[in-house]
């Protein structure tokens, strides 16, 4: 039984809106600014959160909001339910017209992820998963159930397109399990993923925060993968400190996991 099934077709209707917007301003010229963390922002980031935030706001007012473009006045962590939004993930894919930039929209109650959407605008493509209901991927109106690939070694790992260091590869354990090293681009790393197009994704810098690993640790759980820390724990959600100071990874496999998680 899907209790969250309100939420997740909100988080979805939500999302359609949304990549709507942004693919308005994707097609036109816009400015990009600066943030104060020297992280960029387009009028498609601020159109979109306000568009999201609007329709969750409405559909579950009782619920808080984490969004990467408002302010975090922390009320959020005397809520169980909490909406983590990032609007426009992978800007700098926005801005460079990779074409692979992402919406995030997750929900989480009691510090669990039980509601996961990603959507890719320019390729039409909607991911999505709740709690012990799997994962699926909408593409136009066809729906799919996806599923992790079984691979055990000939990997293919995902690095993101404008923040990975080749360097970084000799960090990875048991790196010689790993084939392909592709590139690509926000969240849809974590897609590959769950639908089995690949199979690992590391990423080493502690600056990621909740909002872009949420709903990819639902959607790539359901498909029977795993997302954790760089150490092998799961990722407590709607914390005070939302950053992600100890990375991730996003594996095919639960037990395959431990081979690239560093020791403590």
């Amino acid at each position: 039984m899907n209790y969250y099934k309100k939420e997740l077709e909100t988080a979805i209707f939500a999302a359609k809106k949304a990549q709507n917007v942004i693919l308005e301003v994707y097609h036109k010229n816009f400015e990009v600014k600066l943030k104060e963390d020297k992280s960029v922002v387009t009028e498609a980031d601020l159109k979109s959160n306000q568009l999201i935030r609007k329709i969750l706001a409405d559909t579950f007012p009782t619920y808080s909001i984490l969004s990467e473009e408002t302010n975090d006045d922390l009320t959020r962590l005397d809520n169980d339910y909490c909406w983590i939004v990032d609007p426009l993930d992978g800007t700098k894919d926005f801005v460079n017209h990779t074409n692979e930039f992402s919406i995030n929209i997750a929900l989480c109650y009691k510090h669990e992820i039980v509601v996961g959407v990603i959507a890719i605008p320019c390729k039409n493509l909607i991911y999505y998963a709740s709690k012990d209901n799997g994962s699926y991927k909408l593409e136009g109106n066809v729906l799919t159930r996806i599923f992790v690939s079984d691979k055990k070694d000939n990997l293919d790992l995902l690095v993101s397109n404008f923040f990975f260091k080749d360097e970084e590869l000799e960090k990875i354990p048991n790196r010689q399990l790993i084939k392909n090293v592709t590139h690509c681009g926000s969240s849809y790393k974590a897609c590959k993923i769950a639908e089995g197009i690949a199979d690992l994704n590391i990423k080493f810098d502690p600056a990621t925060k909740e909002w872009d690993t949420a709903p990819s640790d639902i959607i790539v759980k359901e498909a029977g993968g795993i997302m954790c820390d760089l150490y092998g724990d799961l990722i407590n959600y709607n914390r005070k400190d939302f950053v992600n100071r100890n990375g991730y990874i996003i594996c095919n496999d639960k037990e395959l996991v431990k081979s690239f998680a560093l020791k403590k």
